[in-house]
């Protein structure tokens, strides 16, 4: 059953999911039940299970609703994020089954989509031992599955509002780089660790990407769900754009990620070599291992401007929150690693 401020929140929403779905399946549908999913600083996610009337049929479905408030400067409307998540369906790559349209749902952006069942929680996946078969798997999953995103034809139906960014004079990297500087003049705090980094990256951007793909945005362990058999779904595809494919393979190597398992660095399940081949393999493309290491770096500042974003919603009186308040702090470890990996960053 959902806990009382979940029950709360769904009374508002109830009306509006329940005449949204019998206007889509032109029956009745009625909410059976519904809870709240743990995660997610921007977005919703409810599962919710409704019945189909007259009949019996059921559909278990994962509603995803906009909170009010974006991670970044590049978070996808709902809408987006629904046709990506099409388009990545209709190309076999393991995602769930997105339903009938984007919707508004109580005033907000919303869509719905198969409920798939595994684990997402980090901390479990990379520490519980009911998931040691799986954690074996997943290096290679993973990267097959990465390696079907990136096969995904960027100008494919469902990404016309993404694929301009295919055809940007600027480098993918410029692109990112200048967004973390204006994001990071949004928080309007002194971050004198980030204004470094993001100097350094300047300096020693590599060479423009070799190809441009559809990117995922935000691959790694927690944004999959994981079974006993490993990978079931790739889920969050809110930062989805057209870039350089490397990013991908990168952000699972950020030290946050690794969920407490630092010294395995590819997403706390495995060895960084292990990770890397298991993409060129499934990939058939060559792994730039110095870029990867300017990817890290780039990753790290990336998710402590995040951070530092989700605890100013919280300041600044927006959107008050606990969870909110806690990624600001985090923003400093981030911070640290960054400098850490600048310093031992081979001499010119």
């Amino acid at each position: 059953m959902a806990d009382a401020s979940a029950t709360q929140t769904l009374d508002v929403v109830r009306n509006d999911v329940e005449r949204f779905l019998s206007g889509q399946t032109g029956k009745r549908a009625r909410i059976v039940e519904a809870k709240l999913l743990a995660g997610g600083a921007s977005q919703e996610s409810w599962s919710v299970e409704v019945a189909l009337e007259p009949g019996s049929e059921r559909l278990d479905l994962v509603m995803r609703r906009d909170m009010g408030g974006v991670l970044t400067f590049a978070t996808l409307p709902r809408a987006t994020e629904f046709a990506v998540i099409a388009a990545a369906y209709a190309a076999g790559v393991p995602v769930p089954q997105p339903f009938f349209e984007a919707a508004t749902i109580a005033g907000r952006p919303a869509f719905f989509m198969q409920r798939v069942d595994g684990e997402a929680v980090g901390r479990r996946l990379v520490s519980d031992p009911s998931f040691a078969a799986a954690r074996a798997k997943l290096p290679e999953q993973m990267a097959h599955a990465l390696a079907a995103v990136h096969r995904i034809e960027p100008r494919a139906a469902g990404l016309e509002a993404i694929a301009p960014g295919s055809e940007s004079a600027s480098s993918t990297l410029q692109v990112e780089i200048e967004r973390l500087y204006r994001e990071l003049d949004s928080v309007d705090e002194a971050h004198p660790a980030l204004e470094l980094a993001l100097r350094w990256l300047v300096l020693h951007e590599p060479p423009r990407e070799a190809e441009r793909t559809l990117v995922h945005g935000d691959f790694r362990i927690g944004n999959i769900l994981v079974g006993p058999s490993g990978l079931t779904a790739i889920l969050d595809w809110e930062f989805a754009h057209i870039g350089d494919p490397l990013e991908d393979v990168a952000w699972p190597c950020v030290r946050a990620w690794r969920f407490g398992n630092v010294a395995l660095e590819a997403g706390g399940i495995a060895e960084r070599e292990t990770w890397l081949q298991a993409y060129e393999r499934a990939s058939g493309r060559s792994v730039d291992r110095e870029r990867i290491a300017y990817l890290e770096v780039l990753g790290n500042v990336r998710w402590a401007v995040g951070a530092s974003m989700q605890a100013r919603r919280h300041l600044s009186g927006v959107e008050p929150s606990i969870e909110l308040a806690s990624l600001g702090r985090l923003s400093a470890e981030m911070e640290y690693e960054a400098l850490r990996l600048i310093s031992q960053w081979k001499s010119a």
